[in-house]
């Protein structure tokens, strides 16, 4: 649910290698300029990678991003186990929250997201990452439904998006303050409404 963080490095000849260090770089540039700012000249430079590959292999900024959100996609996730589901709905939007405020992941989330905004390729690629920490934060429902918490039949996607959704909405579009207690308060509504069988798809 929250951007990659810099430092993973993944098996692979030098093939993954380029991939790897253009990530890294694109990060990092994400990070200090944002994605207006976000050129393949300058993740060429800070990579190593020359540019001439750069741009073959990426084309543009919209590129790079859309590699970067796709390699996050495919790298595992810390889904939590606490026992209940309101303990592991409060937890992922603590994860969230974190992901976003945090004083070096927190830059290069909100630019992923502001980058969807401004670009159709980061805003596809965008959807897909979702799509991915949805699908592996489902497992916080399934238990949910085998304890007897939520009923049969609840979307555990949509559980998720409601435990989340109230931070993104202060952070993109209101601009209020969100800390733990803003993170708890959604998480708890969600949990209480996953119980009331208000996801219960038909």
């Amino acid at each position: 649910m929250t951007a990659p963080g810099p430092g993973t490095v993944r098996p692979g000849g030098r093939t993954a290698r380029v991939r790897d260090a253009v990530r890294e770089a694109t990060l990092a540039e994400l990070a200090e300029h944002g994605y207006p700012g976000l050129t393949v000249d300058g993740v060429a430079a800070r990579s190593g990678v020359h540019k001439t590959t750069v741009y073959r292999r990426w084309g543009n900024a919209e590129g790079l991003v859309a590699d970067a959100l796709e390699l996050a996609a495919g790298e595992p996730w810390p889904v939590p186990d606490t026992g209940t589901l309101a303990g592991d709905l409060r937890a992922i939007a603590r994860l969230v929250l974190t992901g976003f405020t945090d004083p070096g992941q927190g830059p290069v989330a909100r630019a992923f997201v502001l980058a969807a905004a401004q670009s159709t390729g980061a805003a596809r690629a965008l959807h897909a990452f979702f799509a991915r920490r949805h699908e592996q934060s489902a497992a916080v429902v399934e238990r949910a439904i085998g304890r007897g918490e939520a009923p049969a039949g609840t979307d555990a996607a949509d559980v998720v998006r409601v435990a989340v959704a109230p931070l993104y909405y202060r952070l993109f579009v209101t601009g209020e303050a969100v800390d733990e207690a803003a993170a708890d308060r959604a998480a708890a509504a969600a949990a209480a409404a996953a119980r009331a069988g208000a996801f219960v798809t038909p």
